[in-house]
């Protein structure tokens, strides 16, 4: 398998180059040059296995000649041998709602999924090439745990992460900020999210500091990341059908970076039986507002009770367009320049069809959200995180989807409790978070000020 840049300015590249350069160098996101075929059959087979042996066969495909098959097994086998939950990803009911929890790593959300693999991946490959690995980052919130916690303490890899100073909650703040392991540096930037990734992609776009300073990126620009999350949809599927290849399955998804919900497109491409996907945002709404209008148009990022998607540019959005506009490179670097220049795009009247084939498209506001906690608090007993709320709240007309729940209801006990009068229990991965010593720096929105700090801290390293 090899794999090529949305913008066709990269020579297709092996698996493990795709993981390690992350960005692809002329500015595009690095995809599959195919998708493998699941047949009936394949799917029948796969619906009874465990989690990590599902895991194994939907990789394998992807990851060619670069890896053997009980190198990955035991990198899966490692990768969620954290995880609380024996499934893993278990699929519960809420009422008469199915809800797929993916909270159960080690920082209680879903991007847990998808870092524990990336980071032992990382370890993996650097081992073998005796390379290093400066990793940079932006995160909304969760990203950033969960990527701490994956490459943490690792010889041969230095992680930055950026988050919006005071725009996460409590807890995801604390998650980040007491991991005190000397390859983790945690920068509070004074801006937003967008402003985060905005920088990030200035430096992996600088050309020559990236090469002399070997980064690696982490958000769901890795093309790792959206492949170890396109398993839990084959799961979740096989969980609620049995193995009826009859049986289509409906996915609401809270997303801000459409990397989520990519992933559930992938596998509907692969021969996941997928009826529609439910693209869930809150008041940020550049998404929801494209699947209903087509039009992909930057606004203000607005601060909301589901901070991790509180977002304006979504950094996998690229992805979907590539095969939206025929897998034509070119048409996707023209509307990327026109969306740098002008920020906003407008499809054609025929691809608005082809996109509601597929999708359909809701935001919720704070209101709402808070009242979807407390309507399913009532109704099961069951408490929902804001994020999944969003979710729930945009699959109201269909309750025969499966919702994703992206996050433990613990990390956003103020909102919680604002719609149930109680927050959630904390799971043994949160308890006493609050007292911890943290370490962090504060540092302007800048990306000069970020490669400054970089250059001074691996200076010492």
């Amino acid at each position: 398998m090899r794999y090529i840049s949305t913008r066709g300015g990269v020579e297709p590249v092996s698996f493990a180059d795709a993981v390690m350069m992350g960005l692809a160098t002329d500015g595009g996101l690095l995809l599959p040059e195919s998708f493998p075929e699941v047949d009936a059959a394949t799917l029948r087979r796969w619906a009874g296995l465990p989690f990590q042996e599902l895991a194994v066969e939907v990789m394998l495909p992807y990851v060619g000649g670069d890896i053997r098959r009980e190198e990955l097994e035991e990198l899966v086998t490692r990768s969620y041998a954290a995880f609380s939950h024996p499934e893993v990803t278990p699929v519960v009911q809420a009422g008469e709602r199915h809800i797929l929890e993916l909270f159960h790593g080690p920082t209680a959300a879903f991007k847990d999924v998808a870092l524990q693999f990336l980071g032992n991946l990382f370890d993996f490959l650097l081992g073998r090439s005796g390379g290093r690995l400066n990793i940079l980052g932006a995160t909304s919130g969760d990203t950033g745990s969960a990527a701490i916690y994956g490459v943490r303490g690792q010889e041969r890899v230095d992680i930055f992460i950026l988050h919006p100073h005071k725009r996460v909650s409590p807890i995801q703040e604390r998650q980040m900020t007491t991991v005190l392991d000397a390859n983790v540096h945690n920068i509070a930037i004074t801006g937003t999210f967008d402003d985060g990734q905005r920088i990030v992609k200035e430096l992996f776009n600088d050309l020559e500091f990236k090469s002399e300073y070997s980064l690696g990126a982490v958000n769901s620009i890795n093309w790792a990341r959206i492949l170890a999350q396109v398993v839990y949809y084959f799961y979740a599927w096989s969980r609620i059908s049995g193995g009826d290849t009859g049986r289509k399955a409906t996915f609401s998804v809270p997303t801000g970076n459409f990397g989520d919900i990519f992933a559930g497109y992938v596998a509907m491409r692969m021969g996941l039986p997928v009826e529609r996907l439910i693209l869930a945002t809150n008041r940020n709404d550049i998404l929801s507002r494209f699947i209903n209008s087509g039009v992909y148009s930057a606004g203000d990022v607005h601060p909301t009770v589901s901070p991790s998607m509180d977002i304006q540019v979504s950094s996998n959005f690229e992805r979907y367009l590539y095969f939206l506009m025929d897998e034509d490179p070119g048409q996707v670097r023209e509307l990327m320049a026109r969306m740098a220049g002008e920020g906003r795009i407008e499809i054609p009247e025929e691809k608005r069809a082809e996109v509601a084939r597929l999708f359909v498209a809701s935001a919720t506001d704070e209101e709402a959200t808070l009242e979807q906690i407390r309507l399913t608090y009532t109704e099961s007993g069951y408490i929902l995180d804001p994020h999944t709320a969003v979710g729930v709240r945009a699959a109201a007309d269909y309750p025969e989807a499966i919702c994703l729940a992206t996050a433990h209801p613990a990390k956003f006990g103020e909102a919680v409790a604002r719609a149930i009068g109680v927050e959630a229990p904390p799971p043994p991965s949160l308890q006493g978070l609050m007292e911890k010593q943290t370490r962090c720096e504060i540092l302007g929105a800048d990306a000069g000020a970020i490669r400054s700090y970089m250059k001074e801290t691996l200076a010492g390293r």
